[in-house]
């Protein structure tokens, strides 16, 4: 059996109580979750890992190119310190990664939330080019040939206005497009991890937990062919579709998306800790270990 290599990520930790484990998309880090946090601090135990090459997390250490299961893999202390019946929340990427995470460690999820998991390597299996995937192949084809060029601001427009709309790179604010351009030299390796997923549909019909799915309806066509195949596997599932929104809602309208998934986690999700008499001993507990940390000091959100 083949080892895979982990190593520490870095997360930020608000709140107390059951543990929501929130996982970011590409070219972004654990700080678009900064609002979510806030919002479900006050119930949950809320903790927003930051993924290979993002944020403040590690580089990706091996000549092999990175996998989902490895991204999975990288957060799997962060799940450890949330607890049994953790819930799971994804957006994009990190969204295909809960999925994956979840397959992986049957009983250990007790809910899902995922805006628009990006797991081509479905559509491609349901049929093969041109699909529904053509969209963002092509996408990456072109933002490769930037990167190649030497025109790294070019690619990150190509990959934006692909996800956002024609000259969304143009109206992003000059702050933000360092870090983006920074992390879409990445953008063949997500490709590679998406489109090569060898997680058939399904494996997903024997997640049985909750699942919201939420989409928004002006989204390419890449991520409703997804979430076309993923509704109708998913055994448990919710869809919340949100006319005026696409697929980065999460970072876009974060108080839209925020509330649906608050209301969702606690009208649908039964954590086993739901003893109040024992969820204060766990908290107790993690108290005199010194688990619990401070986070959101002054560095918190740079990146």
């Amino acid at each position: 059996m083949e080892t895979i290599e982990t190593h520490e990520p870095f997360f930020r930790e608000m709140g107390n109580g059951p543990g929501v484990v929130c996982l970011h998309a590409n070219a972004s880090s654990s700080g678009q979750w900064r609002a979510l946090m806030e919002h479900l601090a006050p119930k949950f135990r809320v903790f927003a890992p930051d993924s290979y090459d993002a944020g403040k997390s590690p580089h990706w250490h091996s000549d092999r190119v990175i996998r989902l299961r490895d991204e999975a893999a990288l957060i799997e202390p962060v799940l450890a310190r949330a607890g049994s019946s953790t819930a799971l929340v994804g957006h994009s990427y990190g969204a295909a990664v809960a999925l994956i995470a979840a397959v992986a460690n049957p009983g250990r999820i007790g809910a899902m939330v995922v805006y628009e998991p990006t797991l081509f390597a479905l559509l491609d299996t349901e049929t093969s080019s041109p699909n529904d995937a053509d969209g963002i192949r092509s996408t990456v084809d072109s933002a490769a040939a930037a990167l190649d060029a030497g025109r790294p601001d070019e690619a990150a427009e190509r990959f934006i206005d692909y996800w956002m709309g024609p000259s969304s790179w143009k109206r992003t604010s000059e702050a933000r497009k360092p870090a983006i351009v920074e992390s879409v030299k990445y953008v063949r390796r997500w490709a590679h991890a998406l489109f090569t997923e060898p997680t058939p549909l399904d494996a997903f019909r024997a997640l049985e937990v909750p699942i919201l799915y939420m989409i928004g309806k002006r989204s390419p066509l890449s991520a409703l062919g997804v979430a076309r195949l993923l509704v109708g596997a998913l055994p448990n599932v919710e869809v919340r579709e949100f006319e005026t929104l696409g697929h980065m809602g999460p970072i876009t309208h974060p108080d839209q998306v925020n509330q649906a998934i608050g209301e969702f986690l606690e009208r649908a999700w039964r954590p086993m800790s739901v003893c109040p008499a024992a969820e204060k001993r766990a908290i107790d507990s993690r108290r005199l270990l010194g688990e619990r940390k401070s986070e959101f000091d002054a560095d918190t959100f740079t990146h």
